[in-house]
C-alpha cells in the first residue's frame, strides 16, 4: 500500500512540475516595457478626450475655421489620426502609406472622422504593444529632418496629440460648445479644458 501512494504521489508531483513548466513556457519571455504601458495609458486618455470632444461637435462645425489658411474642426481630428498612422508606420519600421496630408482633407462627415480616429488610435496602441526595450533604444531617421530614439518620437507624437487636443478644446469653446468632461465637472470646481 505505502507503494502505490508513493508512486500516486509521484505522478501527481510531475503533473504538477509540468503545470509549472508549461505555464513558464506561456508566460511573456520579456515584460512590456513600463514606459509602453504608460504611454499606452496616455494614448487612451487623449482617444477618449479627443473623441468626447468630436461627439459634441455638431455636424456644420466639422468645417469651421477660426480663420483663413488654418485647419478646419474636421482637419484637426484627421490630423491626429494622420500622424497616428504615421507613428504607427514607424513602430513596424514600415513606409508610411498615401501622401502626407491628404487624410486631415478626406472628409467633415463626423462619422467618418470618429471612426478614423478610433481606428488610428487602435493601431498605435496595438503596435506600442509589440515594442520591446530594445526597440524603444532604437534610432529612428524622423520625417521632421531629426534623428531620435524611438521612444523620444513616440513622446513628441504623444505631445502633438495633447497640442491637438488644446487646439480642438478652443475651437469648441470658441462655438460655445462646453467640453463634455467640464460639464460633468463645473458642479464641483474647476475642469479642466
Amino acid at each position: 500500500m505505502f507503494k502505490s501512494l508513493s508512486i500516486i504521489f509521484s505522478v501527481i508531483l510531475a503533473a504538477l512540475l509540468l503545470v509549472v513548466i508549461n505555464t513558464d513556457s506561456k508566460a511573456n519571455p520579456q515584460e512590456q516595457p513600463v514606459f509602453v504601458q504608460e504611454y499606452i495609458g496616455q494614448m487612451n486618455f487623449i482617444e477618449g478626450r479627443l473623441l468626447d470632444l468630436e461627439g459634441a461637435m455638431p455636424q456644420e462645425l466639422m468645417g469651421w475655421e477660426p480663420a483663413d489658411l488654418v485647419r478646419n474642426t474636421a482637419q484637426v481630428y484627421l490630423h491626429v489620426a494622420e500622424a497616428n498612422h504615421m507613428l504607427v508606420s514607424f513602430m513596424k519600421g514600415e513606409e508610411m502609406k498615401g501622401e502626407r496630408g491628404a487624410m486631415e482633407k478626406s472628409t467633415t462627415d463626423k462619422d467618418e472622422i470618429a471612426k478614423m480616429l478610433k481606428d488610428s488610435f487602435t493601431a498605435v496602441k496595438d503596435a506600442a504593444a509589440n515594442l520591446t526595450q530594445e526597440d524603444l533604444d532604437k534610432m529612428v531617421q524622423t520625417p521632421f529632418g531629426m534623428e531620435m530614439s524611438m521612444r523620444n518620437f513616440m513622446m513628441s507624437l504623444l505631445n502633438h496629440g495633447h497640442e491637438h487636443l488644446g487646439q480642438a478644446i478652443a475651437y469648441a469653446r470658441m462655438n460655445g460648445i462646453t467640453p463634455p468632461w467640464s460639464v460633468k465637472q463645473e458642479g464641483g470646481g474647476e475642469g479642466e479644458g
